[in-house]
């Protein structure tokens, strides 16, 4: 609990990292939640196509990221979350209340978001909205934060104003640092060098002082016994003391000049603690870039070419599954596996004035386009895949729907929140938009959305609606 890393300075570096990624977070989480419930004025791009694969890519990146930099800022902000006593007074209160929401938002954020990756959902509430939701809150409550502890973040900012000469750090009380002991409070406003070497051993008496000093390391300060005063300077026989040491031969060398000889090869106190502190600041710093590097690497490859070598814990592996591709949702789970495979399928398309009904056959027979698009999740994975099929614009044509039109597509399935999916005209009239009928060289598996499935460019997964039976113009 005495660490040199619990400073102010440790607290501001933590920060910055962790603010720049809960607003790359809250940026391209906005753009996936609008995406899937846009406004009615909304449009989209259509290119580049792998936008949304870059988006939610770097999302679920950065909030894996969050993880350990939360801990570590937590560690580093530990002894103030615990203070005693807890509040001080009214705006205290409202303070703590504050760090109390941001705490527990980005907990429970950061917390529901990995599970949502590996699609395990033990709580009552929807994820989506709520995942949706709570961003606001704990970007509200970050801003709110940020205001409150500005003074504090402005004085220590810059390393250059945070530590001195021998790399100790800067005790300012005026800053209204919560992480200062009443030692380093006094040695702040004192600065008073010989006050240095104490103030990172601040303990509390008793049991829980014992606790904490062998938790950190730290001999206890041994009780004096009554007949060293006899020993100490001004007791009985320091006088006679001091004479005897007089006495000592000198070997030759003047006895002040060896005391000043053994103080020039020492280093002092004030270097020695800035060297510890450099020391622990080094290996915190070194274990929380570690660790922040690992989780990344080592679950980026579900959507980073580049790192997939290296995708030990990531929820799904590229290039695994039927057609080469990974599986979200089967036509099991679905429950299509009947209707899918039933021998008179057909997929109708709605016009305002025409109707038509396809088979696979006839859907076939129209001539089959071909794109390169990928299909990307918003539990983050990713992948390049080739697709066949009819373009979603000639089969609008067949029915005379007008340019710019919106289109509703509707699945097999019976139950879940994207059984209807709507699509605006960027969409529906951009060329690579297919009803895919093969996929990477092959039939459509029943697992893609066999017999027929929409591909789009810059569309989260659960818009690529599977197992389609009716295509309708609403507008």
């Amino acid at each position: 609990m005495a660490s040199p890393n619990r400073n102010a300075r440790t607290a501001v570096v933590l920060g910055r990292l962790l603010g720049v990624a809960f607003l790359v977070c809250f940026a391209t989480g906005v753009y996936s939640y609008f995406l899937q419930q846009p406004l009615p004025w909304m449009r989209f791009p259509t290119r580049p196509a792998q936008l949304y694969q870059f988006t939610q890519g770097v999302h679920i990146t950065a909030g894996i990221a969050i993880i350990p930099l939360l801990l570590a800022k937590l560690n580093t902000v530990m002894p103030a979350l615990v203070q005693t006593p807890p509040v001080r007074g009214p705006l205290h209160l409202l303070e703590r209340l504050s760090i109390a929401v941001f705490v527990a938002s980005a907990i429970v954020q950061v917390t529901t978001g990995l599970l949502n990756t590996y699609q395990w959902y033990p709580w009552p509430f929807p994820f989506k909205q709520v995942h949706n939701a709570l961003a606001y809150v704990l970007i509200g409550s970050l801003v709110l934060h940020i205001g409150v502890k500005l003074r504090l973040i402005s004085r220590y900012w810059r390393k250059r104003d945070s530590y001195d000469e021998h790399g100790r750090f800067v005790v300012d009380p005026a800053a209204g640092s919560e992480l200062l002991s009443p030692v380093q409070e006094e040695r702040g406003a004192s600065a008073a060098p010989e006050a240095a070497p104490q103030a990172v051993a601040s303990y509390p008496r008793g049991i829980t002082g014992r606790v904490l000093r062998w938790v950190d390391g730290v001999p206890a300060v041994p009780a004096v016994p009554a007949d060293a005063a006899e020993t100490r300077p001004g007791g009985p026989d320091s006088a006679s003391a001091t004479r005897a040491a007089s006495a000592e031969p000198s070997l030759g060398v003047p006895q002040a000049g060896a005391a000043e000889a053994s103080r020039a090869s020492r280093a002092t106190p004030e270097a020695t603690d800035g060297r510890r502190e450099r020391i622990a600041r080094r290996g915190f710093f070194a274990g929380v870039t570690a660790a922040t590097v690992g989780v990344v690497a080592l679950t980026a490859g579900q959507s980073s070419t580049l790192a997939e070598p290296f995708n030990v814990f990531g929820a799904r592996q590229r290039h695994r599954g039927p057609n080469d591709l990974p599986v979200n949702r089967t036509a099991r789970a679905a429950g299509v596996l009947a209707t899918a495979t039933a021998a008179d399928w057909s997929l109708t398309v709605v016009g305002h004035d025409v109707v038509r009904t396809f088979s696979r056959a006839e859907l076939v027979a129209l001539g089959t386009a071909e794109a390169e698009l990928p299909i990307s999740c918003v539990e983050g994975w990713s992948q390049m895949a080739t697709w066949k099929g009819v373009r979603m614009r000639d089969l609008l044509d067949a029915v005379q729907a007008a340019p710019g039109s919106h289109v509703r597509v509707t699945s097999l399935e019976r139950h879940g929140g994207y059984r209807i999916m709507d699509m605006g005209p960027e969409y529906a009239e951009d060329p690579t938009t297919l009803i895919a009928l093969e996929l990477n060289g092959a039939t459509l598996d029943l697992d893609h959305g066999f017999p027929a499935r929409i591909i789009a460019p810059g569309r989260p997964g659960v818009l690529q609606t599977k197992w389609i039976e009716k295509i309708e113009v609403i507008a």
